[in-house]
């Protein structure tokens, strides 16, 4: 097992730059931006680094000769022969071949885009413009390196021992959480902690110590570089960016209703099975469902992302009845900022009712709060997001207000599409 305090203490080492891989990203990734490749391919994106915790000044903890050097080491990757055997080769939610040869032929060929970084105030504007599938592939490793460069930040000035004992400290804490989900029926948890992890050995770390305490309950990781390398399930299905980026292409508000469920039909052509999973919250669940068709409901499950997820599991149990499906038969996923009370909480009052399932993120592989002073390592909420597509701006709503972006007036006009009406504010932790 790795030592990672002294791995910690040497960071400046060669050997352990931030992102290592193409592949150290998150699965649904790959398969969105298979079918952005076979969609959209044209469309032209900006993603941008937007810090939601304006309290953590990442310029001033940062160095940016460091953070350059990170992201120029990004650019210089490329799929190496073992990576593109397991995608070619690797059976993926029990499909063989689950990517084409054609987008395999050029994600072999793939350098990332170039990048442009500048230092606003104590933040950084981090953004990235080009062909959709090409930059999409910037947003996982781009958080990854901004969230562990502060994580090396906080740690520089410790000592060996100090070190030590933090790790020590970190790993007790997360082995107590893993006794506690031990004890309960049925759960079934995955790894979703890659984007805001603490760091890759981290991340890596937590992923062996979920599979050695909780065996068959921990089904597998997003992560794919850990997922090859711990020879896992390697877990996602896909997320807000398609429908944020089909709605800004839509051409008047007939178009843009039905963007949302434009992305799941095309979707729907490529996937079935445990792949079929809704993600309904982008432009608000209560208002995707009432408009959403009949197809749609036959569908394995929903992803509950935003909201109270109790409120959103119980709205996706009337509209199954509604259409005729049988809840009991469905999946929920849970995945919007859990630990292990919340988990707990959701699988005892939903088990038996749908087929509840958990995608467990930053307090998982970031949870090292309360270990150092003044709570300089507590989690904070950083996300990388398609903000323009074709020149047009992207909107997100979500089922929290406090989650919304995009410009007012369009965020105005897509609420009046979607019939969005009033929204119940909650505090955003990650």
């Amino acid at each position: 097992m790795v030592d990672i305090a002294t791995r910690v203490y040497n960071h400046h080492w060669k050997i352990d730059p931030i992102v290592r891989s193409l592949i150290d990203t998150d699965f649904y990734k790959l398969l969105m931006c298979q079918s952005v490749f076979r969609n959209r391919a044209d469309t032209q994106v900006t993603f941008s680094l937007i810090n939601r915790t304006s309290s953590v000044p990442l310029a001033k903890l940062i160095d940016e000769g460091e953070l350059r050097e990170q992201l120029d080491h990004i650019r210089s990757l490329s799929l190496s022969r073992g990576e593109s055997t397991w995608l070619r080769g690797n059976t993926f939610y029990g499909k063989r071949q689950m990517f084409r040869p054609d987008f395999m032929e050029w994600f072999e060929a793939l350098r990332l885009p170039a990048y442009h970084l500048e230092r606003v105030g104590d933040q950084y504007e981090l953004t990235f413009e080009g062909s959709w599938p090409e930059v999409m592939l910037w947003e996982i490793p781009a958080l990854s390196v901004l969230m562990e460069l502060r994580s090396r930040a906080v740690l520089r000035d410790m000592g060996k021992f100090e070190l030590q004992v933090l790790y020590a400290r970190a790993m007790t804490k997360l082995w107590e959480k893993i006794e506690v989900l031990r004890s309960v029926d049925r759960v079934r948890i995955a790894d979703f902690g890659t984007r805001r992890r603490h760091s890759f050995l981290w991340q890596d770390w937590c992923v062996q110590a979920m599979i050695e305490g909780l065996g068959e309950k921990f089904v597998g990781t997003s992560n794919c570089r850990i997922a090859m390398k711990r020879d896992i399930e390697a877990i996602g299905t896909n997320a807000h960016e398609l429908p944020m980026v089909y709605a800004a292409l839509a051409e008047g508000d007939d178009a843009l209703r039905q963007a949302p469920y434009e992305v799941l039909a095309d979707w729907h052509e490529e996937h079935e099975g445990n792949l079929r999973i809704i993600l309904p919250d982008t432009y608000g669940t209560k208002g995707f469902l009432d408009g959403a068709p009949d197809w749609l409901a036959g569908w394995t499950g929903i992803r509950v992302d935003s909201g109270d997820p109790a409120e959103g599991a119980e709205t996706a149990i009337r509209w199954w009845e509604e259409r005729g499906e049988n809840p009991r038969k469905k999946m929920v996923i849970f995945s919007d900022g859990l630990d292990v009370e919340k988990i707990v909480e959701l699988q005892r009052q939903f088990a038996g009712r749908v087929k509840p399932s958990f995608g467990w993120g930053t307090l998982l592989t970031n949870d090292f709060r309360g270990l150092v002073p003044e709570d300089r390592l507590a989690p904070f909420s950083l996300v990388c997001k398609a903000v323009s597509a074709n020149g047009r701006p992207t909107v997100k709503l979500s089922d929290n207000p406090n989650k919304a972006m995009g410009p007012a007036e369009e965020i105005d006009r897509y609420k009046r599409v979607f019939g969005v009406g009033a929204q119940t504010e909650m505090d955003v932790f990650v």
